[in-house]
């Protein structure tokens, strides 16, 4: 069982785990050994709230399919229960960064007196810049 929040969890048969073998340098190891974890998550299918699930297909993120299956892949430690616990992790954290609703921003307009510093500021700058010129005599 996969706990999203309080109220949200996945059974662990909607989440498919296969084991591979890992990529890159590890000697003899890498060759023998199945240490890589491939997971698979069909959003569409799972038990999920409808809120989670619209969010989660409008993502943009590459691990997630056209047909809306979330692929992660773990490999970067070397043993089957690390890379499984890696990869549940990140699609628990995938799942929880769908459940917070941004807060909408409201554009807001600068102060009368914040507007007037910056024109009395800008004059200044310019009085200044004029005295540099050419003297006349």
């Amino acid at each position: 069982m996969l706990f999203i929040s309080n109220t949200v969890s996945i059974p662990d048969d909607e989440i498919d785990i296969s084991y591979i073998r890992a990529q890159g340098a590890g000697g003899q190891n890498v060759n023998k050994v199945s240490s890589a974890v491939h997971l698979r998550f069909d959003i569409n299918a799972s038990s999920l709230p409808d809120f989670y699930k619209e969010r989660l297909l409008a993502l943009k993120d590459s691990r997630i399919t056209k047909e809306g299956v979330v692929v992660i892949k773990g490999q970067q430690f070397r043993t089957q229960e690390k890379n499984r616990d890696d990869a549940l992790s990140r699609l628990q954290e995938m799942i929880k960064s769908v459940g917070i609703v941004q807060k909408a921003r409201r554009a807001t307009k600068p102060t009368k007196s914040s507007q007037r510093k910056r024109v009395d500021s800008k004059t200044l700058r310019g009085k200044t810049k004029s005295m540099r010129g050419k003297v006349s005599i």
